[in-house]
C-alpha cells in the first residue's frame, strides 16, 4: 500500500476519533445518582423509566455540546448572510432561536460523514492518492450541500401548502369582514378556524395577529408575514389590503376579487399540469410499454419463422 495513502487514512481516523471523544458526554454526579438508584430499586418499570431519562439527558448533553462546535465550522461570517439564512429557515417553518445553529451543525456533521465514508470506500477499493483526494473532496462537498437541498425542498413544500390554502382562507375572510368583524378580528378568527385544514397558513395569520396585538402596525405585520412565507400570492394579498386601507375602498370587495384571482390561477395551474401529463408519459411509454408490446405482438411471429426455417433448411439458403 502507498505510504501516503496510509498516512492520510490514519490522520482521517484520528481526526474523527478526536471529534467524537471531545463531544462524548462525561460522567456527572447526576448519572452516579441514577446508577445508585438503579442498583437499589426493584421495580422493572421504574428502572426502565430511569434508564430512559438518563439516555435522554445524555443525548441532550451531547447535542448541546456538539451543536456549537459543529456550527462554528461553517457559520456565516457576515450579518447579512445570517439574516438571509434565518429568512430561509423561516420560510421552511423553522423559527426557533437555535434553528440556525442546528442547521449549520447538520452541514458540518454531513460533511464529516461524507469524509469518513469516502475514506472508507477509497481504502476498500484501494484507490490511488489522486483518486482518493478527489473522492474525499466530492463526498465532503456533497455532504455539506445535502442540508441546503433539504431546506430548499422543505421551503417549496411549505410554500405550496400556503399557496393552496389562500383561496379558501380568503373566502372565509370575506365572509367574516362582510358579517361585521374588523379586519384584525377577522384575521384572528380565520387563523383559528383554518388551523385543522391549512395549519401552515393559519400559523402565519396567528403570528401576524399577535404582532398586531403587541403594537406593531398592521401593514408591517402583514409585510412580515409575506416575507416569512415567501409566497408571491400572499405578498400580492398584503399589497391589496394595504392599498384598500390607504385609499379607503372596500376591503371586502378587494378580498373577494383577490380570492377569485387566486382560484383562477390555481385552476390554470392544475390545467397546465394536466396538459404536461401527456408529454411526461412519453418516456415510460417509449422505454417500457412499447418494447413489451413489441415482444408480445412480434414474439409469436418470430418463433414461427424460426421454426419454419429449422424445419426447412432450404429456406435459409443452406
Amino acid at each position: 500500500m502507498d505510504p501516503n495513502m496510509l498516512t492520510l487514512g490514519v490522520l482521517g481516523v484520528l481526526a474523527v476519533g478526536l471529534i467524537i471523544f471531545s463531544l462524548w458526554p462525561r460522567k456527572t454526579g447526576e448519572q452516579d445518582v441514577v446508577k445508585r438508584r438503579l442498583s437499589g430499586r426493584r421495580g422493572t418499570d421504574e428502572e426502565a423509566e430511569i434508564q430512559r431519562k438518563a439516555r435522554a439527558s445524555a443525548s441532550r448533553d451531547l447535542v448541546k455540546k456538539a451543536t456549537p462546535v459543529l456550527s462554528k465550522l461553517v457559520m456565516p461570517s457576515s450579518d447579512e448572510e445570517q439574516t438571509n439564512l434565518r429568512v430561509k429557515l423561516a420560510c421552511a417553518g423553522y423559527r426557533q432561536a437555535q434553528a440556525q445553529t442546528l442547521f449549520m451543525a447538520s452541514k458540518s456533521l454531513t460533511a464529516v460523514l461524507g469524509l469518513a465514508l469516502s475514506l472508507a470506500g477509497g481504502f476498500a477499493a484501494n484507490l490511488e492518492l489522486p483518486m482518493m483526494l478527489g473522492l474525499v473532496a466530492f463526498c465532503t462537498g456533497v455532504g455539506m450541500m445535502l442540508p441546503n437541498l433539504w431546506l430548499s425542498m422543505a421551503t417549496s413544500a411549505r410554500q405550496q401548502k400556503v399557496q393552496y390554502g389562500l383561496p379558501d382562507t380568503l373566502d372565509l375572510l370575506v365572509v367574516s369582514v362582510e358579517s361585521g368583524l374588523a379586519l384584525d378580528a377577522a384575521l384572528k378568527r380565520v387563523g383559528d378556524e383554518m388551523a385543522p385544514v391549512h395549519p401552515e397558513l393559519s400559523e402565519e395569520l396567528r403570528i401576524a395577529t399577535m404582532e398586531t396585538q403587541m403594537g406593531l402596525p398592521r401593514s408591517e405585520a402583514l409585510n412580515n408575514m409575506a416575507r416569512r412565507s415567501g409566497v408571491k400570492e400572499l405578498r400580492s394579498l398584503v399589497s391589496v389590503i394595504t392599498q384598500a386601507e390607504h385609499f379607503g375602498t372596500s376591503i371586502a370587495k378587494a378580498l373577494r376579487n383577490q380570492a377569485e384571482t387566486l382560484r383562477t390561477k390555481r385552476r390554470q395551474a392544475a390545467e397546465e399540469r394536466a396538459q404536461k401529463t401527456a408529454v411526461k408519459l412519453m418516456i415510460p411509454l417509449v422505454l417500457f410499454i412499447f418494447p413489451a408490446m413489441g415482444v408480445v405482438l412480434g414474439g409469436p411471429a418470430v418463433l414461427n419463422v424460426m421454426k419454419a426455417v429449422k424445419d426447412n433448411p432450404s429456406l435459409s439458403g443452406g
